[in-house]
């Protein structure tokens, strides 16, 4: 009787041990090669991936009769066993490999998708706090990857326990030894015993079901319950009102006692007056441009300009070992990170930089004291990192808020985990690519008096990118413009905007009026395009090729202002074409010496504030400007 009842059960039996041991070797097999095909860039990614990926578009008995061929007697494998007397055709390790070989595509493209998913600057920041692959592997890409992994796998378990096609080819259908749930129904259905062949569906389709059902809720996000989001919404809003009270108490002038927090201890910098310098010299071709910089910085921030795609993040990238350049060198305080002719380039971990991105790249599966305590060095105590990771949360005004995590933080609140996190792990180079970007107008100025401040402390290199010219030269010292790969400016904020030379270095410093121009003189130039002659207060150089003026250095005149006087050079009459208004400012479009046909029919635009276009707006045309010659902006040829 039992026996009758196990060979009843035995489909069941066999399907189930050949699925489970199918499904833990596609399980490690899959990811291993989702891993290596993750960073892959070799000429036969395409062909190792269809490889792969074979089995899933297939039909099943080409799979099987590919295998039979493979495990046969004259097959490659099935010689080789045959040396210690074994084979595995016919048996229900035939079983066993059928169903892996099919289940694995589901596994290996599953988990493939899973890390590909993720953000990769996640793993960016990872490396640049000091990761090593393994490292991010198992705490950044499987942690991150886990409801992929888990559909995957149930997928696959599901493929090996309805494969038939190859499983017959290979193991055959002996009953009690490889006669599988599928070949069951097969061979009941064939034979007339429809109720048992039913039976056996029945059970395929309840754990298809079910299987699919899983997948289905592993693969949803976490917290997208509409209820416990608004839960977590009312508590983040009254979270965050609390916060911003307490901010708005401490963070202006960062003079309070959290400012005392931002020493070299909270810096993780060593005690020492020493000198920090950067030297990058690289060059890479990127699509449309030759990236070709060369610069030196010490100690005091450097701020990056130029337009959207110059090569800017680029740079930090290289410098971060994020990427690799073509050629050059980079060199930290003597060490050399990156050099193409001697063949180094040492990876991102161990280059000590501090890397602040735009979406700050926190660990989502992390808490936020997790996160500071990333880049923390190996071997201190829990009490250490402890310590370590309260007093940052003092100094970036987070405290009481290192168990939540990212999502639960206000964008500022985010950025400010991300900046003490890029300090924790002491960088010898502090990189911000546009890390106010994401922020609304009162939090970056927030931010950015929490950034100046810890600046100010800091021993390292600082290099900033902004598209904003205002924290560019509130931040930063000095500056490097940057156009299509191509330095085209460095130095000084006060020589850059007050005397940019080129024209697209004035274009880039927020200058909007310009005018193709001839000299005529030591001090005087003709404008072309502004059709008048504009006297200038520094030389001429030879070379000069168009004249420029700031919309906001353009002089208004009151009416009954006396003409005659020397003061009053290059004064002339103009006509409103256009206004153009934002909160606090009017610019005015104005045609030069007789009145504009239409709205775009304009020479030069100036700004004035609302007050002042109050009281002047209703003067009668024309009206008189001045550019002064101390204003104008001469630019020569590019060299």
């Amino acid at each position: 009787m039992i026996d009758t009842i196990f060979t009843d059960l035995s489909p069941a039996w066999i399907s189930f041990r050949a699925a489970i041991l199918a499904t833990i070797i596609t399980f490690f097999l899959g990811i291993i090669a989702a891993r290596f095909m993750l960073n892959y860039r070799g000429k036969t990614q395409g062909l190792i991936d269809a490889i792969f990926t074979a089995p899933l578009v297939l039909p099943p008995t080409v799979v099987g009769f590919l295998l039979l061929i493979l495990f046969g007697r004259y097959g490659p494998l099935g010689k080789l066993l045959a040396l210690f007397d074994l084979s595995v055709i016919f048996t229900w390790y035939a079983t066993v490999i059928a169903a892996t070989i099919v289940a694995f595509p589901l596994m290996y493209k599953t988990a493939l998708g899973a890390f590909r998913q993720i953000d990769q600057t996640i793993l960016a920041s990872a490396r640049t706090l000091g990761a090593s692959e393994w490292m991010i592997f198992w705490r950044i890409l499987l942690p991150l990857a886990k409801p992929g992994l888990i559909a995957g796998t149930l997928l696959a378990f599901a493929r090996s326990l309805g494969e038939f096609g190859a499983t017959l080819m290979l193991a055959g259908s002996i009953p009690g030894q490889t006669q599988t749930i599928p070949i069951a129904i097969f061979f009941a259905a064939e034979a007339g015993n429809m109720d048992e062949a039913f039976a056996w569906v029945l059970v395929i389709l309840v754990i298809s079901l079910g299987i699919i059902t899983a997948v289905n809720i592993w693969s949803r996000e976490p917290g997208l319950d509409v209820n416990s989001n608004r839960n977590l919404k009312y508590k983040k809003n009254k979270l965050n009102h609390q916060i911003n009270i307490r901010s708005q108490q401490q963070i202006p002038g960062l003079s309070s006692p959290n400012s005392e927090l931002l020493g070299k201890d909270f810096l993780g910098l060593p005690n020492s007056q020493t000198q920090i310098q950067l030297t990058v010299d690289i060059q890479k071709q990127l699509p449309g441009f030759l990236l070709n910089v060369s610069f030196q910085i010490h100690d005091q921030p450097l701020g990056f300009l130029g337009a959207s795609g110059a090569g800017k993040s680029f740079i930090l990238r290289c410098i971060a070992g994020l990427e690799t350049p073509d050629q050059g060198k980079i060199i930290l305080n003597g060490k050399t990170l990156f050099d193409s002719d001697r063949g180094i380039n040492l990876p991102s971990r161990d280059r000590k930089i501090g890397y602040l991105f735009q979406n700050y790249a926190l660990f989502p599966h992390l808490t936020v004291a997790q996160n500071i305590a990333f880049g923390f060095p190996k071997g201190l105590s829990n009490l250490q990192i402890k310590q370590r990771v309260e007093q940052q949360l003092v100094t970036v005004d987070l405290t009481g808020l290192g168990h939540r995590y990212p999502r639960e933080l206000s964008g500022g609140q985010q950025q400010r985990v991300a900046l003490a996190r890029s300090l924790a792990s002491a960088p010898e180079v502090l990189l911000l690519d546009e890390p106010f970007s994401a922020l609304d107008t009162y939090l970056r100025d927030r931010m950015e008096k929490l950034l100046r401040s810890t600046l100010e402390s800091y021993r390292g290199v600082t290099l900033f990118i902004t598209h904003n010219l205002e924290e560019a030269y509130r931040i930063c010292q000095n500056l490097l413009v940057i156009d299509q790969g191509e330095i085209i400016a460095q130095g000084s904020k006060y020589e850059i905007f007050e005397h940019p030379h080129y024209f697209r270095v004035a274009q880039l410093t927020g200058c909007k009026n310009f005018s193709t121009a001839v000299p005529l003189g030591p001090n005087q130039v003709r404008a072309l395009d502004w059709d008048c002659t504009l006297h200038t207060l520094e030389p001429v150089p030879e070379n000069l090729v168009q004249v420029g003026i700031r919309a906001h250095q353009i002089t208004f005149l009151s009416p009954d202002f006396p003409e005659s006087i020397p003061e009053m050079a290059n004064t002339f009459p103009c006509w409103l074409a256009a206004t153009s208004e934002t909160q606090h400012r009017i610019t005015l479009y104005l045609k030069l010496h007789h009145a504009s046909t239409h709205p775009l029919d304009y020479h030069v635009q100036a700004e004035v504030f609302k007050e002042n276009w109050s009281i002047m707006k209703d003067d009668d045309f024309p009206w008189r400007i001045q550019l002064k010659p101390m204003q104008l902006i001469l630019l020569k040829a590019w060299d």
